[in-house]
């Protein structure tokens, strides 16, 4: 038996968090068994786990070694996540340990006693069986910490700029962007030569992604930040942009930025704005409050929304893994996460631990050790 983290939405809007005990199964001949030592909480993980709960009416019970969560989810959003309403759900996108068991198959026994990451949910337990062919077995000398965050952050990294490839822009903007994501973009930008705009909240954070060798950081807080971000865009010319904000104005600000921009070299006035086309993606909801847009942006521009695995699903299997060899090559440089807690799984079911993480604030990703 081993304990899994489960979350529990009920029709009335209970939320409610446990460690269940689940039998390990015998694996089949293209599985094995994992046992999980890494798996990081990140955002993509945050909306199974505590379901837009209210954290201000989170409880605890249970006992230490097994606790129970409970939390309100406000009804506005509860009509939205009826398909979960009574399902006990496994939680937790990647993650990183040990293979202690295989299935007969040459690629299962392959992996036997080594090291993987995996992606495939789930992954908040102490024994995880999956097929063989969702692990990849970390290089020499990298621990599972170090390779436990090894698809989401860095392939959505990766996926960004392909993205601006294949739409035919020449450079980004990205908001959130002192979080571990954005650390990992700006390694990207500047080892490919691509200009990046990276809007930050705080100004420590525009220090981090300076220390770092970033070009481009406006601060959203201070007075001067719409006249910052447009010197920044005209700089580079960027007209695609990744929000991982969502709601409020920035997605309207700083597409009013990009065509302001794009106005200073126009050769002719147009009524109907610039013929340069703007795209804002919002991947993320950290204000879930409405996207506002001002119609002062011409009329050649998009907001939409972007996700990885349809982006994935969408470029095909060769492109996939030319991004997949790009991450293992680098997993200690370029794509390193840097975490500021490490929990067991009771650990992360302490009131404290989810008032921290649930906010997903930049500087404060927790790891989770299962095996702790």
């Amino acid at each position: 038996m081993a304990l899994e983290l489960r979350s529990l939405l009920q029709p009335t809007g209970e939320l409610e968090l446990s460690l269940v005990e689940v039998p390990t199964p015998e694996p089949t001949a293209d599985e094995v068994i994992v046992r999980m030592e890494a798996a990081p909480i990140n955002p993509s993980d945050l909306g199974l786990l505590l379901a837009a709960a209210d954290l201000s009416t989170l409880k605890a019970a249970g006992t230490a070694a097994q606790p129970v969560v409970t939390a309100t989810v406000p009804e506005r959003v509860l009509a939205g996540m009826k398909a979960r309403h009574g399902e006990s759900m496994a939680v937790g996108n990647e993650g990183a340990g040990v293979v202690v068991e295989a299935g007969a198959s040459p690629a299962a026994q392959a992996l036997l006693g080594k090291t993987v990451s995996m992606i495939g949910g789930a992954m908040y337990t102490q024994m995880r069986c999956i097929r063989a062919d969702q692990c990849m077995p970390l290089p020499a000398g990298t621990t599972a910490a170090e390779g436990a965050s090894w698809f989401v952050n860095p392939m959505t990294a990766l996926s960004m700029v392909e993205t601006m490839r294949r739409e035919g822009h020449k450079a980004l903007v990205h908001t959130a962007a002192a979080s571990n994501l954005g650390q990992m973009l700006n390694k990207i930008c500047l080892k490919d030569g691509i200009d990046l705009v990276n809007i930050v909240r705080k100004p420590e954070q525009a220090a981090l992604l300076k220390s770092l060798g970033a070009k481009y950081v406006v601060d959203s807080s201070t007075p001067t930040f719409v006249e910052d971000l447009t010197a920044a865009l005209a700089t580079t010319g960027a007209t695609l942009a990744f929000d991982a904000i969502g709601g409020g104005k920035l997605a309207g600000q700083i597409l009013s930025a990009m065509e302001v921009a794009i106005n200073r070299t126009a050769k002719e006035y147009s009524r109907y704005g610039s013929a340069v086309h703007k795209q804002v993606y919002l991947y993320g909801s950290l204000d879930r409050s409405n996207t506002e847009i001002v119609r002062n942006i011409g009329m050649a521009w998009g907001v939409g929304g972007w996700l990885l695995f349809p982006f994935l699903q969408k470029i095909g299997a060769a492109d996939v893994q030319r991004l997949k060899d790009r991450v293992a090559s680098e997993l200690k440089t370029t794509f390193a996460s840097h975490y500021t807690r490490e929990v067991s799984l009771a650990e992360a079911l302490t009131l404290d631990a989810i008032t921290v993480y649930g906010k997903a604030a930049t500087g404060e990703k927790f790891l989770i050790n299962p095996s702790k």
